[in-house]
């Protein structure tokens, strides 16, 4: 597997924020705090993969997308992480992320790398990250934590014109086992606004975090 993105898949994550695509069977799953979520069913695994379209008000762009990239500040942030680091495996870098699951639920963790590009286009500044899971990359399992083996994420982001970011977001994972319909349905209608809410405050707070460095 590469380990590189191409130009191809950039240029796809920052149109849809112009114009979304929802041919093919996407569907309106749910509405939120201003966040349209949008879904496809994936016939191979039964499961769906999202899409997100919202404004973050009062966080300028390029903010948001250092508060993203900010894997230490993360962790200070989202409850919901267990582990997060980038380390380096056989001459490139991945990223080790352990994810928080209910009890009786196993956590789940994830192996992936990403790619931060800021593009111009025609005046614009558009903040894309990409990333997916990298099942190559070797590290160990734990025994008591289910490996995400596929999972990819692409997220767009531009100045509203009102000191907020106009946000796209694409993402899949499969996180394998037997996880209950209503906690699939909760992180899609709850869980992915409430992430963008912390992000906001996140991003609010992000100053003095820096200076506090």
């Amino acid at each position: 597997m590469s380990l590189r993105f191409g130009e191809e898949e950039f240029d796809s994550a920052w149109r849809e924020l112009d114009e979304p695509q929802l041919e093919g069977g996407w569907e309106l799953f749910t509405e939120n705090m201003g966040v349209k979520i949008y879904r496809l069913l994936d016939k191979e695994t039964g499961l769906y993969e999202y899409k997100i379209i919202g404004v973050l008000s009062a966080c300028p762009a390029q903010q948001c997308a250092d508060v993203y990239m900010d894997l230490a500040y993360r962790k200070q942030w989202d409850s919901y992480v267990k582990e997060l680091q980038e380390k380096e495996f056989e001459g490139h870098k991945a990223i080790y992320w352990e994810v928080k699951y209910p009890f009786p639920l196993s956590n789940r963790d994830y192996v992936y790398i990403r790619e931060r590009r800021d593009i111009q286009v025609e005046g614009r500044t558009i903040y894309v990250v990409l990333a997916r899971s990298s099942p190559n990359t070797p590290l160990a399992e734990k025994s008591s934590v289910m490996r995400v083996k596929d999972y990819k994420q692409s997220l767009a982001m531009e100045t509203d014109g009102a000191g907020g970011t106009k946000v796209f977001m694409n993402y899949f994972d499969n996180p394998g086992g037997m996880i209950p319909t209503w906690l699939v349905n909760w992180a899609a209608k709850s869980g992915v606004p409430g992430f963008l809410t912390d992000m906001k405050k996140a991003c609010n707070n992000y100053d003095g975090h820096c200076q506090k460095k």
